[in-house]
């Protein structure tokens, strides 16, 4: 029995790490396509050079909007890529540092979905959202 779970094991264990390697990856990608979309956004809000600077604001709140929530689903992924390789590499430093990247992470994730939910201008953001 302990000699077919570790050849299961063996078997399973590459499969895993590229799994949390993909994972990296798409949070990655994730990020990366937040900040190409949230900057064309922004450079395409600048040039139309709107006059009226309420209207420009509200813009850029919805372009910080939509850049916070890829950044949150990009951390969210990274935990999850954390928490598999913890799994995998159970030794008592993994743990500890396991835990302290999902409190920062988490803590980041509040904090930045506290300021986009506070904003002074989200319902108008929601609306944009809603409406995109």
């Amino acid at each position: 029995m302990e000699a077919t779970t570790d050849s299961v094991l063996q078997f399973l264990m590459p499969i895993f790490h590229w799994i949390v390697f993909l994972l990296n990856m798409v949070s990655i990608f994730i990020i990366l396509w937040g900040a190409a979309t949230a900057s064309k956004d922004f450079f395409l809000n600048l040039i139309r050079s709107q006059t009226d600077q309420v209207d420009l604001a509200l813009e850029n709140n919805f372009i910080k909007a939509y850049l916070g929530s890829y950044v949150l689903l990009s951390l969210e992924i990274l935990i999850v890529a954390d928490i598999i390789e913890s799994i995998l590499n159970p030794t008592f430093q993994d743990i500890i540092k396991l835990a302290l990247v999902v409190v920062i992470r988490t803590v980041i994730s509040y904090f930045l979905h506290r300021e986009i939910e506070e904003s002074p201008m989200q319902q108008e953001t929601k609306n944009r959202m809603h409406a995109k």
